[in-house]
């Protein structure tokens, strides 16, 4: 049960994860994954998203963070998810058959998913006629930021959103701190270093989790540029359960990694491949001074509150 300090109990996070498409033997990883949201969202705060509220997310995926957000608002409210990925995007399962499972579970007409950018949509009533402009209460963006590949694509967003977010409503964030409290976690940091490199010097698109690693600073000033206040910000150390560390240190580690640095860049650019390898070699030393790939925990992850300048608005 949630205290008055809380948005949801970490006792819920089964549930929770209850609600998604599991692979056999899947509960327990996706209540850790269930529990880090959790932990999102009360880092936030208790009057930030609560029962009633209208929240956007931005960037929803599968809806790992969506299930966790339907679960807070409660009936009374909504979680408009946006997701600009093709539906037969994701391993094992496809966006499609992730959100779809959701939808039919108790929380499923809590959610409408979206492709197409739900803060750039018409509302029409059903004579045809534009009604008033969407609004929400919380705009959230959990683990998304890195995956965006256009240079502007943050600033822009918050740019937009200044007439999106309700009178008092608020931005959240989270996501990847760089830094790194538990020792088994700096191999995930060097790893996500090397993926966002690699990722910088490709011609073609890519379809990693990880494509430029922006820091806390650096989204912050992003955000300040947009004419948005911090509220708060904290600094969140994932539990044992969380396996994203693991995953990313493991794929930076792999030979897989290697080869696509002699495939994705000339090997005319003998600097970038040389501290491209150097990077890697820095992933395999760390794996191996905590014992080995399993061993990863996953680092740091920052999370922030912000509101709209009032004189901006």
């Amino acid at each position: 049960m949630a205290t008055p300090n809380t948005v949801l109990s970490l006792s819920s996070a089964e549930k929770i994860a209850s609600y998604q498409l599991l692979p056999p033997n899947g509960l327990v990883s996706e209540a850790a994954q269930a529990a880090h949201r959790i932990n999102l969202l009360n880092s936030w705060g208790p009057d930030v998203i609560k029962p009633g509220s209208r929240v956007l997310e931005i960037g929803c995926g599968q809806g790992n963070c969506t299930a966790v957000l339907a679960e807070a608002v409660g009936p009374s409210g909504h979680v408009d998810a946006y997701d600009p990925a093709p539906p037969d995007y994701g391993s094992p399962f496809t966006l499609a058959e992730a959100q779809g499972h959701i939808s039919q579970s108790e929380i499923g007409d809590r959610v409408t998913w979206h492709r197409e950018k739900p803060w750039q949509q018409e509302v029409s009533n059903p004579d045809g006629e534009v009604g008033p402009k969407q609004e929400w209460d919380v705009v959230v963006l959990a683990h998304c930021v890195w995956y965006f590949k256009q240079r502007d694509e943050l600033s822009n967003i918050m740019n937009l959103l200044k007439s999106k977010v309700r009178k008092g409503g608020k931005v959240c964030i989270a996501e990847y701190a760089l830094h790194a409290t538990e020792k088994a976690a700096w191999p995930h940091v060097l790893a996500a270093l090397a993926t966002g490199t690699l990722q910088a010097l490709r011609s073609e698109d890519s379809s990693e989790n990880i494509q430029a690693p922006l820091s806390p600073e650096q989204i912050k000033r992003i955000a300040r540029d947009q004419d948005w206040h911090l509220d708060s910000d904290a600094v969140l150390v994932p539990k044992e359960g969380l396996l994203d560390g693991r995953w990313e240190a493991g794929s930076v580690a792999s030979e897989h990694f290697s080869k696509e640095v002699d495939r994705v860049v000339s090997g005319e650019d003998w600097k970038s491949i040389a501290i491209l390898k150097a990077m890697r070699a820095s992933v395999l030393v760390a794996v191996d001074a905590i014992g080995g790939v399993k061993e990863t925990r996953t680092m740091d992850v920052w999370t922030g509150v912000f509101s709209v300048d009032k004189g901006q608005r």
